[in-house]
C-alpha cells in the first residue's frame, strides 16, 4: 500500500526497502542453469536464489569469477558467468558450504 498523505506530524516515511540479511552458506540452496537465448548466441551460467545483501552477492560473484577464470556480473539477485561453468561453479559453491541444485552435469 502506498502512502499518499499523512496528517500525523510525527510520521516519517521510510522510502528505502530493507535489504535482506545474508543467510549462512549452509542455509542457502543456490540453483545453477545455463542460458543461450537472448544473449546473441553466447552461453552464460546463471546462479540464482542467493539470499543476502548486494555486497555479499558481489563478493560471491567475484570469488566465482576468479576461481573460474572468467568474466561475469552480479545484478538483480543473479550471478551471471560467461560460458558454461555449471560443474566448476557447483564444485566451488559446494566447497564453500552452499547447497547446489540444477542441471549441473552436461
Amino acid at each position: 500500500m502506498d502512502i499518499v498523505y499523512s496528517t500525523n506530524p510525527d510520521f516519517h516515511f521510510d522510502d528505502e526497502p530493507e535489504e535482506p540479511v545474508t543467510l549462512p552458506p549452509a542455509q542457502q540452496k543456490l540453483h545453477l542453469r545455463i542460458e543461450r537465448s537472448g544473449r546473441g548466441g553466447k552461453t552464460v551460467t546463471v546462479v540464482e536464489n542467493f539470499v543476502g545483501t548486494a555486497d555479499d552477492l558481489a563478493d560471491l560473484c567475484k570469488m566465482l569469477k576468479t576461481k573460474c577464470g572468467v568474466g561475469g556480473s552480479a545484478k538483480e539477485g543473479l550471478i551471471i558467468l560467461q560460458g558454461d561453468f555449471r560443474e566448476r561453479a557447483a564444485a566451488i559453491l559446494t566447497a564453500a558450504g552452499y547447497k547446489v541444485s540444477g542441471n549441473v552435469r552436461r
